[in-house]
């Protein structure tokens, strides 16, 4: 058997050499040759049996390995389950897993999704999917156990700690189409908000919609909200800038080593508005098509972007069928924004990606113009015009988020309260708050600062050098004092506190698209923008070159 596997590999290997002999590639020649010799060479003389096809999987993971995380090889094994992850053939899975200890649990659910429809709620404990345990098998198998064709269904039993008891649910699978648009409204001001959360199809279409129903009801200034948006279609991307810039001009344009993969997307149709003030808000998350509107229209001069530079993905990707059942997504181009600039953060090539990538620094940053004349660099990703500061989480709360403590006194209050008032109306009162506090006492709920941490520290090196009894009554008294001051921190930051409760609170009723509306009273990000709308001075100079 051992003498009849590589003959056979050779031969698939000499098919591949042969076509890139026709390129007169010597490097790739040489170097398959190579790879043939050291896998004969191990077949023949290696101690132990070998598996070449796994040794081949292998070497062709770790080479792509070097280039960027987005080139991945899939090989036969693995692509049925590619199918059903990106194509209609599976039911999707509408909830959000997260492993609390031993156990999973259901942190994030789809309104109106099947698991909801069944009865499933955010705080149950997952303990088997069609009767086989969950224990130990981790947030991805149990995920697969619950994909499956649409309409089929499947069994799955919890235990729900706000009624101390297991339950049993039958979830009938089916298409979850999330939407692109989960919130649009005015917000105060004639200001108009559209959230978008991505660019999958009809997105375009939506956002013009959306826009009509607006300016409909009296809006005069927009914000577009493009935070943790990680793209989606490059043509729908095209199509919303479409609605607020003049015709035939161009919004992105891609460039790689192949012909077919060098275009220029311009705009089609005249602007549904070309006037109406705009601010895009961009965070750390928004990437790919996310970064072409922005930096689209932050080159045009048409909108003030508002937030932290973009994620920095200006790659694009195609997935090509191969041999033997397998295929292979590849990187086959970057984009490039009207100023020549592209967004691109990481330069995988030649660099040490092990250690997270290259990013660009000030040093290296080439300088472009807007439209208007304005310099922008490319630095990576698109960097906001006007910065929002970034906001301090206090670290009772950090420890009360980690603790579990909110979201587990969110599920109780679910489970004793049915209704609460519409999403922008309800809070967390003094009242409720107090309630809160007493949840904390009787759960017995702990958490240690970095302060006690850095006392701890102190008396273990004490203790070492043998000192600890010279200074144990200071410690003893500054432990106290600790525990005081972190008590005292509920009320210091109660504010900061009651507003995650209170949308945790409210995302047990009107789930993700109930906690941004509740959200959007109190965003640093929302008045930022509000800011900069209501200041048309201040507008007009941001979008002017400096003098």
């Amino acid at each position: 058997m051992k003498k009849t596997i590589i003959p056979i590999l050779c031969i698939v290997f000499s098919g591949l050499v042969s076509k890139v002999t026709a390129q007169n590639d010597f490097e790739i020649v040489k170097n398959v040759d190579i790879f043939i010799s050291v896998l004969n060479e191990l077949n023949d003389k290696y101690a132990d049996e070998i598996s070449p096809g796994e040794l081949t999987q292998t070497a062709i993971k770790a080479m792509l390995k070097s280039l960027d995380p987005y080139t991945v090889y899939y090989p036969e094994s693995e692509i049925e389950s590619y199918r059903m992850r990106n194509t209609s053939e599976s039911g999707d899975v509408d909830i959000t897993l997260k492993e609390i200890g031993k156990q999973l649990v259901i942190t994030e659910m789809v309104e109106d999704g099947p698991s909801a429809k069944a009865g499933l709620r955010v705080g149950d404990r997952i303990l088997s999917v069609n009767g086989q345990s969950s224990e130990n098998r981790g947030i991805e198998a149990v995920n697969i156990a619950m994909s499956g064709q649409p309409n089929t269904t499947y069994s799955v039993e919890v235990f729900r700690p706000t009624d101390g008891k297991n339950l049993t649910f039958k979830v009938k699978r089916e298409k979850v189409k999330l939407p692109n648009i989960p919130y649009s409204g005015i917000i105060g001001d004639k200001v108009g908000y559209i959230k978008l959360n991505q660019f999958l199809e009809k997105a375009g279409s939506e956002v013009y919609e959306a826009f009509n129903k607006l300016k409909d009801e009296g809006m005069e200034y927009l914000i577009i909200d493009l935070r943790d948006n990680g793209g989606g279609l490059l043509g729908e991307a095209v199509n919303i800038i479409d609605l607020f810039v003049g015709k035939d001009v161009t919004v992105v344009e891609t460039k790689g080593k192949i012909a077919e993969m060098n275009n220029i997307y311009k705009t089609r149709n005249v602007a549904v508005d070309a006037d109406i003030p705009i601010v895009v808000l961009v965070n750390e998350h928004s990437a790919s098509a996310s970064e072409i509107v922005s930096g689209t229209l932050q080159d045009l001069d048409r909108a003030v972007i508002v937030g932290h530079k973009s994620f920095g993905k200006g790659l694009v990707q195609k997935v090509y069928s191969m041999d033997y059942n397998t295929s292979m997504k590849i990187t086959v181009s970057k984009y490039y924004i009207p100023s020549g600039r592209c967004v691109q953060n990481i330069e995988y090539f030649d660099r040490d990606t092990t250690k997270g990538g290259y990013k660009i620094p000030d040093s290296l940053a080439v300088a472009y113009k807007t439209k208007n004349g304005r310099t922008v660099y490319d630095k990576g990703g698109v960097e906001p015009d006007v910065a929002v500061p970034e906001e301090r989480v206090p670290e009772v709360l950090s420890a009360l988020i980690e603790e579990q403590a909110i979201f587990d006194f969110a599920n109780d209050y679910r489970a004793k309260h049915e209704t609460i008032p519409e999403a922008d109306k309800f809070f967390v009162d003094d009242a409720l708050y107090n309630e809160f506090l007493q949840y904390l006492k009787t759960n017995k709920y702990t958490y240690t600062t970095a302060l006690e941490k850095k006392l701890e520290e102190l008396k273990s090196a004490a203790e070492e050098e043998k000192s600890f009894s010279g200074i144990q009554n200071a410690y003893n008294q500054l432990k106290t004092q600790l525990g005081n001051l972190k008590t005292q921190e509920l009320t210091t930051y109660k504010s900061d506190i009651a507003r995650v409760l209170t949308q945790e609170i409210v995302s047990r009723y009107y789930y993700s698209t109930g906690k941004l509306i509740n959200s959007l009273h109190h965003d640093s990000y929302i008045e930022t923008a509000k800011s900069v709308l209501l200041n048309p001075s201040r507008y007009k100079s941001i979008l002017s070159p400096k003098k």
